[in-house]
């Protein structure tokens, strides 16, 4: 299959395009690096990505930013970031890369534990990955030429644990090899409309 990775050059990015690149064609897209540019956030720099990119059998999102902080201090602004980025960057990747999966392709989606099992200063990504399971279930129902839509739902990864470990005191931690499998599983399987629990 011919697998375009938005955010690949991330680190869940890097790990899903290292599972996958022995077995399919995967085309690297970041925001600064990778085989191709594109800023999420901007509807015509997606159509642009998906141009230069052409067809493809699936489509995959590991990227999105969201605001940690204390809910009195979170203005709106802050929400917006996830609002805009996270949530609107991967409904847009949808949105515009419809015309661009071949039929029967797929889409996967990121979002997180945290609307499920909430931390302190997680507000805004408890908002918005809730958002983001709530659009893949809707979606999925509406999906036209047998194409699928899924999402993974990461806990908190061990390399990335030197950033969040205070966020995410008492959680077990997982592999980002182990996230990488649920990228698989959803990409290469047939179910539509799930949400793929990773690590917890």
């Amino acid at each position: 299959m011919k697998i375009l990775v938005v955010g690949g050059t991330g680190l869940i990015g890097q790990a899903v395009v290292s599972e996958l690149k022995d077995c399919h064609d995967v085309i690297v897209a970041g925001y600064s690096d990778g085989d191709v540019q594109v800023d999420i956030t901007d509807v015509y720099s997606i159509q642009q990505m998906y141009r230069q990119v052409g067809p493809v059998d699936a489509i995959v999102a590991t990227t999105g930013k969201v605001t940690f902080a204390p809910l009195e201090k979170l203005q709106s602004t802050d929400y917006q970031l996830g609002l805009d980025n996270k949530l609107m960057g991967q409904v847009n990747l949808v949105l515009e890369g419809i015309e661009n999966l071949n039929p029967g392709g797929s889409f996967t989606l990121t979002s997180g534990i945290l609307n499920i099992d909430p931390i302190a200063q997680g507000m805004s990504a408890a908002m918005v990955n809730g958002a983001v399971e709530g659009f893949v279930r809707g979606s999925a129902i509406e999906m036209p030429n047998s194409l699928r839509i899924n999402a993974v739902s990461p806990t908190v990864v061990e390399e990335a644990l030197g950033v969040y470990q205070d966020y995410f005191r008492g959680f077990k931690s997982v592999p980002v090899k182990e996230v990488a499998l649920a990228f698989s599983k959803s990409i290469e399987g047939k179910q539509t409309g799930q949400v793929y629990r990773a690590g917890w």
